[in-house]
């Protein structure tokens, strides 16, 4: 299989992605520091918000977690996140579910998985509204791919189309809300690490099982419905 040019640093965690190494010759951009991932120590000992959260943060996990359980499933992550961002598809909460999940708890994210998503949807606010140029409120196929570019993934012609056709809603046209645009943005950067775990050199090519290809892909297709 072959994938076209990507940044070759290496992350293991579903965060904002990194900015494209100096041999794309982008124009300097802002870099975006990931919090995904800090040592459990800063977490505590029962397992709450990483030391330093926003106090807006965890007001929005407490104001949905009304068992005060500890956890919220993903209606629960739909509610809160609608709070400060906008009404998410559950589609994609399904899909922040599943690049976040709790490691005990599969349906439902806790503390550190909500501070950690909620940081990483600040970065991609930001590179959201950066590449809306119009001010539209959304995202055309144009600012998609030139988002997509300074982030280190240059998409080919055909896998683009394939993106595209899945945002048009039949008119030919891609206008990603901001919801939408994380949901590609993240399926493009999760299939790419994926990829990269198997493209030891980073050539853009590797050599795949079959199980190895299915293991790869199905999450990001299934995982969500």
């Amino acid at each position: 299989m072959v994938f076209s040019r990507y940044n070759s640093s290496h992350s293991t965690a579903p965060s904002a992605p990194e900015l494209p190494p100096e041999s794309y010759h982008q124009p300097q951009q802002q870099q975006y520091q990931s919090y995904y991932g800090q040592p459990s120590s800063i977490y505590g000992q029962s397992g709450g918000f990483p030391a330093g959260t926003q106090p807006d943060v965890v007001r929005a996990f407490q104001m949905v977690d009304r068992d005060r359980s500890g956890f919220i499933d993903e209606h629960e992550l739909q509610q809160a996140l609608s709070s400060g961002y906008q009404r998410f598809n559950l589609r994609t909460i399904r899909l922040l579910m599943f690049l976040f999940k709790n490691p005990y708890d599969s349906l439902r994210i806790g503390p550190a998985e909500f501070a950690s998503l909620w940081s990483c949807l600040g970065h991609w606010r930001a590179i959201f509204e950066r590449f809306d140029r119009d001010r539209s409120g959304k995202i055309d196929s144009m600012e998609l791919r030139d988002a997509l570019y300074s982030l280190g993934y240059a998409v080919p012609p055909s896998v683009f189309q394939v993106l595209i056709s899945k945002y048009d809603n039949g008119t030919g046209k891609a206008g990603l809300d901001f919801d939408s645009f994380v949901e590609c943005g993240m399926i493009v950067k999760g299939l790419t690490d994926k990829f990269k775990e198997k493209d030891k050199e980073y050539r853009g090519s590797a050599t795949l099982s079959y199980d190895s290809f299915l293991c790869m892909v199905i999450p990001f297709l299934v995982s969500y419905d």
